[in-house]
């Protein structure tokens, strides 16, 4: 399958989980604690409820839950777009038809109400870890239905170090997950270049698999979008670039890559156009202090970040052309965002054929670039 005659790998796809997957998946001993997701008029209900009905893994402002309301243009278009899936229950055959609609190749797998289960601070590690065990099942059974084209990105629960690399040398090894993911936002009050990490960037080095970074608009912990809340436009603006553009601060410059040349990251659906002027500041502080807060980092920022790091573009974002003066097209990836509330299926790759860069530039962006940092061949 082609688009205008260029292949497309989705570095960043999603999928939508049934609302008793924890239920029918995790371990016995935590099921009666387990999150359920919820239903409604919605057809894209992201919400989840711990038993009590309290609800799960979301800010909340002045005692109500935050998120986007059940109302207005955006949520009525998605409505009428996402009906069909919703009744057929979003499963794998659904997922790969509405990839032949939008004219991708391959899709590597990323959780929609998965980004949120890990996100409240603090969790009792065990339970974390059986959380992530228990998506990584359904996933490789959702994948199971094409596996050359339904690629997975395994979770790992930040909350055990040691539950962390025995998860992705299971996701590797067992499962052949194409990446792991986390989230940027801190739940567990370590930075990502804390030496706690460690064990985690070495293993994903021997592995030779990726580490996807994802964040969502909502989270129990804190999160940059907090500041703007109730209104939801705001911190869904705000809320995705900013906590990637913080984590993408600590692995560039907080000596994560020098540690680990070989370690490859993402930073996905928080789009590109910051890049140029991150990473112009981040170099500006290297240059002034490396010596005191950075010693073994003999490299700039930006040329770390230009080694081993890719970051999406969204399918609409014409400031890309600019993010390709600054530092070339090679860490660029493609990302359609399917089926979330602001992404522009089915017209997601028409809409970046249509951006104002080469078709060269293009054709690295839909495929190269992500089949690189996949290991996709």
């Amino acid at each position: 399958m082609t688009k205008n005659g260029m292949k497309v790998l989705d570095s960043d796809m999603h999928l939508m989980e049934p609302v008793d997957l924890w239920d029918r998946y995790i371990d016995d001993k935590y099921r009666a604690i387990a999150p359920r997701g919820l239903t409604s008029e919605n057809v894209r209900d992201l919400r989840m409820a711990h038993p009590d009905g309290r609800p799960w893994g979301v800010y909340r402002s002045n005692g109500v839950r935050s998120g986007a309301p059940n109302r207005g243009s955006n949520f009525n278009k998605n409505q009428g777009i996402y009906r069909a899936h919703s009744e057929r229950q979003w499963t794998a055959e659904v997922q790969l038809e509405a990839m032949d609609t939008e004219g991708i190749d391959v899709a590597v797998l990323y959780p929609t109400r998965g980004l949120n289960v890990l996100s409240e601070p603090h969790m009792e590690a065990d339970f974390a870890a059986a959380l992530a065990r228990a998506y990584n099942d359904w996933l490789y059974d959702f994948c199971e239905k094409d596996p050359a084209r339904l690629l997975g990105a395994g979770m790992i629960s930040p909350f055990d170090i040691d539950d962390a690399v025995k998860e992705a040398e299971r996701c590797v090894k067992e499962l052949g997950f194409r990446a792991v993911f986390m989230r940027s936002n801190i739940v567990n009050e370590r930075n990502w270049y804390d030496p706690y990490y460690e064990p985690l960037w070495s293993v994903l080095e021997e592995l030779a698999v990726p580490a996807g970074f994802h964040e969502s608009s909502s989270s129990t912990a804190r999160q940059t979008g907090d500041w703007f809340e109730p209104n939801f436009m705001l911190r869904r603006a705000v809320a995705q670039p900013m906590e990637q553009m913080l984590g993408l601060v600590a692995i560039c410059a907080g000596g994560v890559l020098a540690r680990h040349p070989n370690l490859r990251v993402a930073f996905l659906e928080a789009n590109c156009s910051w890049l140029p002027w991150l990473l112009w500041r981040l170099d500006e502080g290297w240059e002034r202090e490396a010596d005191v807060w950075a010693p073994e980092m003999t490299m700039k920022p930006s040329d770390y970040f230009k080694r081993q790091v890719f970051v999406s573009v969204e399918p609409d974002e014409v400031g890309v052309k600019y993010v390709i003066d600054y530092i070339g097209t090679d860490r660029l990836v493609f990302s359609t965002d399917y089926p979330h509330g602001d992404s522009k299926y089915p017209h997601a790759v028409e809409n970046f054929l249509e951006l104002k860069i080469s078709d060269t530039d293009k054709r690295k962006i839909l495929w190269d670039n992500c089949a690189e940092f996949y290991k996709v061949t």
